[in-house]
């Protein structure tokens, strides 16, 4: 199989390579496509992992920090960053390692645009995090 396949009709070229791999034609696999397809895929779990953890610190800020706008709106948004990155860690239980490593980068990402979306100052919100992990993952914390 070429890479050309790869770049004319990725589905065709996933179709065919699943096939291979079934028959255990190792020989005739597009290796370079394929690495680079593995490796895209690692890339976007991470990415989404990273995307929720910043969405949910977001909305755990707007709640604590803007107690007069909190809705139903963000407390869905709450529960269903929680459930994807519960989902991520069943999934990929390995994902948990990279949780640690870009969480406070994530927490900066999280107060710049808590602020940005409620339009209070940065120092409102804490340069460290405020809450536990424990506290973020649980489905029934919501902060006071």
């Amino acid at each position: 199989m070429t890479q050309k396949l790869y770049t004319q009709d990725y589905h065709l070229w996933l179709e065919e390579t699943v096939q291979l791999l079934q028959n255990g034609k190792l020989s005739e696999l597009d290796i370079s496509s394929l690495i680079e397809e593995i490796l895209d895929m690692t890339r976007r779990d991470k990415d989404a992992l990273e995307s929720n953890l910043i969405i949910l610190l977001m909305h755990l800020l707007k709640w604590k920090y803007q107690p007069e706008k909190q809705s139903g709106s963000w407390r869905g948004s709450i529960r269903e960053h929680r459930r994807r990155i519960g989902k991520a860690f069943r999934n990929s239980p390995s994902l948990k390692r990279y949780f640690a490593e870009v969480f406070d980068e994530s927490y900066d990402e999280a107060r710049k645009q808590a602020a940005d979306e409620t339009e209070l100052s940065l120092d409102t919100f804490p340069e460290n995090c405020p809450f536990e992990v424990e506290q973020i993952l649980d489905p029934e914390y919501l902060p006071n």
